[in-house]
Formats: structure tokens, C-alpha cells, sequence
């Protein structure tokens, strides 16, 4: 364990950030990584508040089952490189879940029973950061070859995973994705503030040394079908996402300026990238709203207050939630509480319990009009924009479903029977795709346990790799 006394001695310290004015000029990461003797031994204080518990519910709270007091116990005994080791056997990406996992683990933490929690994620991404920087994180050498070839269709986390745990296993691995570039809502769904895409791009140069192969711009479904692609391979993998969007179903939600929050996030991504000069939906000068109180609601907020927006505000359809945990949501669930992300501490306005009525305006959308779902009374915007946040439908698999007779869910989701596998032979489904829109998190755990039942499909017998 890391201090026995630590927890008594050291209060909680979050991840720094940087300050809001600053931020708000750039789009680089909101937290800083950790640099410096001062920062370094007080990110190994955090680590050592960690109590190892004879039941670490913090494991059973994350879905990769991360041996996390074993890496705090390693970073408050300074051995880095063990701490390293322990958390690289069970997660693929740690550099991307130490930014964008909302942490189930520090909800489960035994510390939390008083809102204290090991800084699990902080410790995660700062151990990622220092094995890239130390080169601990290096191409590995993949068993003998299978002979056999796999399809990964997507390259989300949940595809990257399953590819780098079929290619580590001996298999030909091809990576099929419909953008033109790898990452999936990584690389167009995450905005750079929250993370930087070199750090993404270090792990997809780790990826192809080991012999993933990537093909760009290929509309699976379409050029080729599901079917030829089938044909082609000894196996696919479905991990298309599920970034299918709810959208209003109101008068006057076809005017111009009423736009999708991934549309309006990825055209930022391409700006900060260099593929184009300037936003072609940016929000300079004029008025927002939000509909949608998730992170990706956050992350469009975030945005348009760099872009320059007069007036920001996100509104959401559920009451606010409470300040504290309620009797019916005890530890260790994951606490139904009142947050504040870096983006809403930047500015804008936040409102609950709103639901939009109607859209109005003449040769684009000039008003926003909602009705107070506790009172019943009309309420009335000005705006210049509105972004629809308001999350995720499911995948785009009706393709699939007429090629293949992969079987749908009553959510659209595609339908596995045990395991991974689909009802089609020899096409397996993982991530969002099968499980609807979840956390980052859970698509690599799923990738892993889809590789683990792909490998052992191609080889007739149990898979020796990892279920998690």
C-alpha cells in the first residue's frame, strides 16, 4: 500500500489546471503534465493516500480492472517503472483514459465514502506521460504468425485495442476506418483542450511498428460491402462507434444555424490539425445555446468560448442534480451529484429542466423557446446558433444488418451471443457498437474481451489472451 497514514495526513489534491484566462486563448490541454521535483512529490503524496483495502472496490469500479493499488504503490515508492508495468498488462491506452474517463475508479474508491478519493486518473495519465517520455513504451514483438487475417472495422479505442491484441497475438491485422485519419471521436469527437493529438498519435506510430495495418477513406457497407469484406477475412470486427445523434423534433429545427455537436467539434479538430484556415461553423461574435448537459455539451461550451462566442449557455432537460449523494445512490455507484467540468469553470450559463419547444426564426434560427418542465412556463432565447448535444441514438448498422443479418437491438445496437460473437460467422462486435454510447473505458475493455473470443475462433481452442 502506499503511507498507512497517508489518507489521514494528506487531503485530496486534484490535477492542476491552468488558468482560465490563459486557456481561453489556446486550444491546448487544460492540465498541464506533471514537471518538476514539487509536482512530482506531491503527485507521489496522492499516490500514497491510497489504503490498498482488503477489497479494492477502485478494481472492481473500473472495467479494465486496473491494478491500481499496485501503480499507486509503485509511484509513492518512486518506482516508476514498476508502477508502469502493472498498469500497461491491463490497459492498452492510459494515456487517453487519464484524460477522458470520467474515473469510475475514484467513484468506487474507499475515500470517496467522504468525497475524498485517491486521484486514480491523475496518477494514470501521469504515469503514461512519463513512460512516453522515459521510452518505456515501445513497439512489442508479436508471437509467431497465425497465418490468419482480421478485419477491425473502425479505429475508435475499442478497435485499436482489439487490433493491438490480435496483432500482439500472431494474427494479420487491417484496420479499416471511413475518415482520414485513425482515432475515431479521439481524433474528431474530443476536443484538442482535453487532448493534445500527438499524444494519440504516439500510440498509433506504436501500433503500425507492430504491424497494424491502416486503410483510410474505406466506407465499409458501401466500397466494399459488408459481405466482400467478409469474404476477405478470416474474421471481422465491428467497432464502428455509436455516433449515431438524437436530434430535435421540433418547428424550425431545419433552420440554418442549428447545427450537430459533432459536426460543430470536428470542424474545430480539423482547424487546430491545419486542414483548414478557420472554422466553417465558429461561433465568433454571436449567441449559443447548448442543448445537451454531457460531456460532449462541455466540450462544444468549451469550444465556443475559445471561438469567441458573445453568449454561451447549455441547457439541459433533467432538473439539476443534487449537491450531495442521495440514500438511493450510495457508495460505491457512481455518484448522480452536481459537476462542474473545465469547460463550464471557463464561463457560460447553465439551465435545467428546460424543454425546447420550438425553433423560430426567418433565413436562420433567431429564437429558442422552451417550457420549464417544473412550471410549465414558456420561456424565450434570442440566439444565433444552436448546437444539438443531446446525445447518442446508436451505430449506423442498417447496412450490416441487410448484408450480414447481424441482428439488431431495440436500441439499434448490434446483438452478440456468447461473448463477442454475432449471429453472423465469424463477425464479432465490440465498444459502442454493441453496447451503445458508453465511456472510453469500457471500449477498451471491450476490445480486449473481443479479441480474446476472436483469437480463439481463428484458433479453435481457448484464447491465452487477457478477457480484460
Amino acid at each position: 500500500m502506499g503511507k498507512p497514514t497517508g489518507f489521514l495526513e494528506w487531503p485530496r489534491h486534484p490535477a492542476e489546471r491552468r488558468a482560465v484566462d490563459e486557456r481561453l486563448r489556446d486550444f491546448r490541454e487544460v492540465e498541464p503534465p506533471v514537471r518538476g521535483a514539487d509536482a512530482t512529490a506531491e503527485l507521489a503524496r496522492q499516490a500514497g493516500r491510497c489504503m490498498a483495502c482488503g477489497v479494492p472496490f477502485c478494481m472492481r469500479g473500473c472495467p479494465l480492472g486496473n491494478p491500481i493499488p499496485d501503480f499507486n504503490h509503485g509511484v509513492w515508492r518512486d518506482d516508476w517503472a514498476h508502477a508502469w508495468a502493472r498498469l500497461d498488462a491491463t490497459n492498452n491506452f492510459p494515456e487517453l483514459t487519464g484524460r477522458l474517463c470520467p474515473a469510475p475508479c475514484e467513484a468506487a474508491c474507499v475515500l470517496a465514502l467522504d468525497g475524498a478519493a485517491v486521484t486514480i486518473e491523475h496518477v494514470e495519465r501521469a504515469l503514461a506521460d512519463r513512460a512516453f517520455a522515459e521510452d518505456w513504451i515501445a513497439p512489442a514483438t508479436p508471437a509467431p504468425a497465425t497465418g490468419r487475417h482480421v478485419a477491425v472495422v473502425g479505429s475508435g479505442p475499442a478497435g485499436l485495442a482489439c487490433a493491438q491484441q490480435l496483432r500482439r497475438a500472431g494474427h494479420q491485422v487491417t484496420v479499416y476506418e471511413a475518415a482520414d485519419r485513425a482515432g475515431g471521436l479521439c481524433r474528431y469527437g474530443i476536443p484538442d483542450f482535453k487532448l493534445d493529438r500527438a499524444v494519440l498519435d504516439a500510440r498509433l506510430a506504436q501500433l503500425t511498428a507492430e504491424g497494424v495495418e491502416f486503410r483510410f477513406g474505406v466506407p465499409v457497407g458501401a466500397d466494399p460491402s459488408w459481405t466482400e469484406l467478409r469474404a476477405r477475412h478470416d474474421a471481422v470486427v465491428v467497432a464502428i462507434g455509436a455516433a449515431r445523434p438524437r436530434t430535435l423534433e421540433v418547428p424550425g429545427a431545419e433552420l440554418p444555424g442549428v447545427v450537430l455537436a459533432l459536426d460543430f467539434l470536428e470542424d474545430q479538430n480539423r482547424v487546430v490539425a491545419g486542414d483548414r484556415p478557420a472554422p466553417r461553423l465558429g461561433v465568433a461574435g454571436q449567441r449559443v445555446i447548448i442543448l445537451g448537459g454531457g460531456d460532449t455539451g462541455s466540450d462544444c461550451l468549451g469550444t465556443a468560448l475559445r471561438q469567441g462566442a458573445t453568449s454561451v449557455a447549455q441547457l439541459e432537460l433533467m432538473p439539476a442534480p443534487p449537491e450531495v449523494r442521495t440514500a438511493g445512490n450510495p457508495w460505491p455507484q457512481w455518484p448522480l451529484v452536481f459537476r462542474t467540468s473545465s469547460s463550464q469553470e471557463e464561463g457560460g450559463e447553465r439551465g435545467f429542466s428546460l424543454r425546447t419547444t420550438r425553433l423560430e426564426g426567418d433565413d436562420r434560427v433567431r429564437a429558442l423557446v422552451a417550457r420549464r418542465e417544473d412550471t410549465g412556463a414558456e420561456v424565450r432565447f434570442e440566439v444565433d446558433v444552436v448546437i444539438q448535444a443531446m446525445g447518442f441514438l446508436g451505430p449506423d448498422a442498417s447496412a450490416l444488418h441487410d448484408q450480414l443479418g447481424v441482428e439488431l437491438d431495440g436500441r439499434g445496437n448490434l446483438v452478440t451471443t456468447g461473448g463477442h460473437a454475432t449471429a453472423a460467422p465469424g463477425v464479432f462486435a465490440c465498444g459502442d457498437a454493441r453496447r451503445g454510447a458508453s465511456l472510453i473505458v469500457w471500449a477498451i475493455a471491450e476490445g480486449r474481451q473481443a479479441a480474446h473470443d476472436v483469437d480463439g475462433f481463428l484458433r479453435g481452442r481457448r484464447s491465452s489472451l487477457p478477457t480484460v
